[in-house]
């Protein structure tokens, strides 16, 4: 997008994973299930309940990590399209901790990284379910820290969330450039306190909640000029 505007003094660069770095839906498309009818719904009916469990449970204060709640939805989804399947289940699990990156994200991220700042994976998911991912993606090089939410038992958008990533990072959050495709995280980011920048994938209307983000790119692509890398 145009005429976005730079961040400047920027001492981290902070990512959200599932939407933004790693592509949700690569989970259906390398299974069985993408020669399904119902593979789209599959998709859009898993992520919405996985976002909604995350965020009734830290109502309701009653944290189960990511990988539950991952479970939990898919097993809505799959009941809810008719899908009864124990072995496409499984599959979809394991394939969940393998998720493909977004093409942009690697360079991004390395280019982020090569500028001197500090990078980080702020993310819903779980300690072993990002570590898996990352491994796989090959993107833990350029990666300082990787964070979940699991150090904190509750879910973004909550600001204990994003208070741990400053302290774990070490910098103060005037500091802190937050990266994220979900516009309510990016939101949230930038009410408590970060810049934030919302990668609108997939040309959204914007929300009309608390802290708008500084700037929206359509891709990580345009991320470094944002940075005035």
């Amino acid at each position: 997008m145009a005429n976005q505007p730079r961040l400047a003094d920027i001492g981290a660069c902070v990512f959200d994973a599932y939407g933004t770095l790693f592509d949700f839906s690569s989970a259906v498309r390398r299974s069985r299930a993408a020669k399904l009818p119902q593979a789209d719904a599959l998709i859009q009916l898993w992520r919405v309940k996985q976002l909604e469990y995350t965020w009734l449970r830290s109502l309701m204060g009653r944290f189960a990590d990511f990988w539950h709640v991952t479970g939990d939805s898919l097993d809505h989804a799959m009941e809810t399209l008719s899908l009864d399947d124990p072995a496409l289940r499984a599959e979809l699990m394991q394939l969940f901790l393998q998720l493909a990156p977004y093409p942009d994200a690697p360079a991004a991220l390395k280019r982020v990284k090569a500028a001197g700042m500090r990078t980080a994976i702020l993310s819903n998911g779980s300690t072993t379910m990002l570590a898996a991912a990352v491994t796989s993606a090959k993107l833990r090089a350029d990666l300082d820290f990787v964070l979940s939410v699991d150090e904190v038992s509750t879910y973004k958008p909550s600001p204990a969330v994003y208070a741990r990533a400053v302290e774990r990072v070490g910098m103060p959050a005037n500091r802190v450039c937050f990266v994220s495709s979900n516009p309510w995280d990016a939101h949230g980011a930038q009410a408590f306190g970060f810049h934030s920048v919302w990668v609108n994938r997939n040309s959204l209307k914007r929300d009309r909640l608390p802290g708008a983000p500084e700037a929206v790119v359509d891709s990580l692509s345009e991320l470094p000029g944002v940075l005035g890398l």
